[in-house]
């Protein structure tokens, strides 16, 4: 076991069912979506499926849970953090949606599944993107706004997150680095918003529907960047270590594309190396909350450890 997970786990005396919270996260946050997205049969009905077909096409939602993680630990109420959960997850499905079109990666499967194009068709998929982004605004503006976080700050936050200059800059530099040597600081500039923004602040949303201090949100966000980091670097190991059976999608796909990746810069032992301080950083940045933020803990564990 990883010195992180022996350290982290010392601290805790009773086991934290992390599975069992998963299992409940989860279900309310699918809920919730069901709640919030118009019906299947809603005219006109094809984007209304294709919509629903991503979005509940079997993803983890781990992004909405440490949403709801983190208003947790800054004593915060789950039902609260709910709208800004569910928008979370709209922006990262519209996001996977179009990162698999044929002028993106070119990608036939997403969680075991045919991806959106191939069963609804490039138009409709592109259009299914468009309309979860703008659905997740919709959902965020439901939230009731907190006394430090006014809904301005709310929809700011997420509108920066999948932006220009973070969530897009991510996905143009993916792009614009396919068959090129990139350097080692231009990939992290790729996985810092690729993927580190939306996981950034979908913990600072929580801590904001908790009305968390100034400090609270400064551990979210250190917690949340370190988390992001570790995790895309860990899923660059991951798509050369294991087989697409393993990952629920195409393996290889990255190497295959010419796609610049931490072990193909630096080697695999060093990006294991990296992934390890970065989770290390993650856990150091929850001291503040003194033994409130559990669920975090046991969350990050999840995501970093995987079979590397």
């Amino acid at each position: 076991m990883p010195a992180t997970a022996t350290r982290a786990g010392a601290r805790h005396r009773h086991p934290f069912d992390l599975q069992a919270y998963l299992t409940d996260r989860t279900a309310a946050v699918d809920r919730a979506l069901d709640r919030f997205l118009p019906e299947a049969t809603t005219r006109p009905a094809t984007i209304h499926k294709a919509m629903r077909y991503s979005l509940f096409a079997g993803g983890k939602r781990m992004r909405p849970t440490l949403c709801l993680a983190a208003a947790e630990a800054c004593s915060g109420w789950p039902d609260d953090s709910l709208p800004l959960a569910c928008a979370v997850e709209c922006i990262h499905t519209y996001s996977l949606i179009h990162d698999d079109l044929p002028a993106m990666d070119n990608d036939d499967y997403r969680r075991g599944k045919l991806t959106n194009h191939k069963v609804f068709g490039e138009g409709i998929a592109i259009l299914a993107g468009d309309a979860l982004l703008t659905q997740a605004f919709e959902i965020a503006a439901q939230c009731k706004g907190w006394p430090r976080y006014p809904h301005r700050h709310v929809l700011l936050e997420i509108a920066q997150a999948a932006g220009s200059l973070q969530l897009i800059a991510g996905q143009v530099a993916d792009l614009e680095g396919e068959g090129k040597k990139i350097s080692a600081e231009q990939l992290k500039y790729i996985h810092e918003r690729k993927t580190s923004a939306l996981i950034c602040c979908s913990a600072r949303l929580g801590g904001m529907s908790a009305n968390c201090t100034a400090a609270q949100l400064k551990a979210l966000t250190d917690f949340g960047y370190n988390v992001g980091l570790a995790f895309q670097i860990i899923d660059d190991i991951l798509d050369i270590t294991q087989s697409s059976e393993q990952l629920g999608k195409t393996a290889g796909k990255d190497t295959k594309a010419q796609k610049a990746t931490y072990p193909a810069i630096v080697g695999l032992e060093k990006s294991r190396k990296i992934a390890q301080q970065l989770t290390d950083r993650a856990f150091d940045a929850l001291k503040i909350f003194r033994g409130k933020a559990v669920a975090l803990e046991a969350l990050a564990m999840y995501l970093l450890q995987r079979d590397r």
